[in-house]
């Protein structure tokens, strides 16, 4: 039986810089006659342009400016600033990660489930998307900074979210509306909050800054009902917009969201959609039912029918297919927990797993302040090699892909080719959209490093998937053998090698014509099973690397 909700009987007098509602829907504040704002309609308009790289071009007639009250300034954001903000994503699926590493970050409080799906909008019958997990939740503050610019409370360093501005940004590169609801049990107080940022609601009303609607309950045991935690006045005139401008028309159907929350866990549903330049949904829900795509045409150029088996491999699909990505998006997803996506759970893919003849290789880069990190990158080619021309890095940082299948190689293809790479970087940072690395010298000398890998790699094992060196070593004589020695060893200062024992054998002429072995399974004791081997491994460098240092005939 669902606890009743009491709208009225617990007020409180709240000003209109307390806790409930927005500051910026006070004539003293706005240009606009606030009452307008509240005025019903039957229908969920859509924004000015559905199409997201032009939806920033309209004209509100209006100017920001900056307002003073008790001696000091403040500066207003227009809502503008939510478009031009959220074109840091020039990708849709890379929108969609930055809200899924918010659940993920969420698994600390005990979230076991994340879940990505579809809904249509009661009002017109379009398709949203809606995001949801069993984390914390967010009480009315906490939901008033995420839902604000340049607020994080994440201090954990394993947090993927840093800057406080992810939530915007993703979430209006994907729809022009987002609904938030997200029940808390905090302080000994349980609640459950809604917020609403409507890119929609704020170029319609024509308002000059960003208006952020929002109301909050509290269970009150005694009663076992839910209570407004407003005024009156201001719950009424935040209700009021939620209903005119969210999908729900009624408070009851609007609170209905929260019965699958449980007793806490958030969920977002982002509406009115964006299209894309030919004026077609960006997102696909239709092609696959298990999945969400993007147009293999718009991403490609090329039919889907006309693929070839590198156009099919992981590396591509992941371009277009919601499903392929997430399965490569957190190195270690720990075992109790779960993505769902369009009711099937996604499965988590090891890239490293599939790769043969693996060599793992210890890189150590000065970092400032005589500080040295060791990042172990496990190199290898591709099961699919040599039928597949796929190569490059998969670069990680703090557990979140950032880089796939990332080119280091350039246009050297014939000493690439099949070569791929698995590492986390944490000794550099990414970009706000967390699609690529800021461009720092610690970036770059990784990059000449990973160039590095790839030919080193292809140069010496190439041969056991059928390939010649291109490059072949020429004889050196005794002086130049002396000297290569010397190079080699100041080369490699802040590396290792290790090979796997089939890389040996192959070398040594023992069992070449034996089979690949299979490709070890998913699961969650893999994973804990990877980070011990990755232990030993640094272990058995260190101490290789002793022994060779030692003095010969002792």
């Amino acid at each position: 039986m669902q606890p009743e909700y009491q709208a009225s009987s617990r007020r409180q007098d709240v000003k209109s810089t307390g806790h409930c509602g927005t500051t910026l829907l006070d004539k003293e504040h706005s240009p606009i006659d606030a009452s307008s704002l509240y005025s019903m309609s039957p229908i969920c308009p859509a924004p000015l342009c559905r199409q997201f790289w032009k939806a920033g071009n309209y004209d509100s007639g209006l100017i920001s400016k900056s307002s003073s009250k008790n001696g000091t300034s403040f500066l207003s954001v227009h809502p503008k600033f939510l478009h031009s903000n959220a074109t840091s994503h020039k990708w849709a699926f890379g929108a969609i990660a930055e809200l899924l590493d918010n659940a993920v970050d969420e698994i600390q409080n005990g979230a076991t489930f994340a879940v990505i799906d579809k809904m249509l909008n009661p009002k017109d019958g379009t398709s949203a998307l809606f995001i949801q997990d069993n984390g914390g939740g967010m009480d009315q503050e906490a939901m008033r900074c995420c839902l604000s610019f340049g607020f994080s409370d994440k201090k954990s360093e394993s947090a993927i979210g840093q800057y406080g501005n992810g939530f915007k940004t993703s979430s209006m590169r994907l729809g022009a509306d987002v609904v938030v609801f997200s029940r808390c049990m905090k302080n000994r107080k349980l609640t459950q909050t809604v917020g609403l940022l409507s890119f929609t609601f704020l170029t319609r009303a024509g308002v000059d800054r960003i208006v952020v609607p929002m109301i909050e309950y509290e269970f009150m045991s005694t009663t076992r009902k839910w209570t407004s935690t407003c005024s009156e006045q201001h719950f009424v005139n935040n209700l009021s917009l939620l209903l005119q401008w969210s999908p729900f028309s009624t408070e009851e159907e609007l609170l209905k969201r929260f019965d699958d929350i449980g007793d806490h866990g958030t969920k977002i549903i982002i509406y009115n959609l964006w299209l894309n330049d030919e004026g077609k949904m960006e997102l696909d829900f239709q092609s696959d039912p298990e999945d969400i795509r993007i147009s293999c045409d718009a991403e490609s150029g090329k039919s889907c029918s006309r693929m070839s088996v590198s156009d099919l491999h992981l590396a591509n699909t992941l371009r277009y297919s919601l499903r392929a990505y997430l399965s490569i998006l957190y190195l270690r997803i720990p075992g109790n927990f779960c993505i769902w996506l369009c009711g099937q759970i996604v499965e988590y893919h090891n890239i490293a797993n599939d790769l043969k003849y693996r060599e793992f290789i210890l890189y150590k880069p000065h970092i400032g302040g005589g500080e040295e990190v060791s990042v172990i990158t496990s190199v290898g080619f591709l099961k699919e090699a040599p039928l597949v021309n796929i190569h490059g890095f998969n670069v990680y940082h703090k557990n979140r892909l950032i880089l796939p299948f990332w080119n280091v190689a350039g246009s050297s293809v014939n000493r690439s080719r099949g070569v791929v790479g698995v590492l986390e970087a944490n000794f550099i940072k990414p970009t706000h959209d967390k699609q690529d690395f800021e461009k720092t010298p610690l970036f770059q000398k990784l990059e000449h490093r990973l160039k590095e890998m790839t030919w080193e790699y292809w140069d010496h094992h190439c041969g056991l998937i059928g390939y010649h060196a291109t490059k072949k070593p020429r004889a050196p004589s005794q002086a130049s053998s002396e000297s290569g020695k010397k190079h080699a060893t100041a080369k490699r200062k802040n590396y290792d090698h290790q090979m796997e024992p089939e890389i040996q054998k192959q070398k040594a002429g023992i069992g070449v014509n034996r089979p690949d072995p299979e490709p070890i399974q998913n699961s969650p004791a893999t994973t804990i099973a990877s980070d011990s081997e990755d232990q030993e491994r640094v272990l058995l460098l260190k101490e290789n690397k002793r022994l060779h240092a030692r003095p010969r005939g002792k």
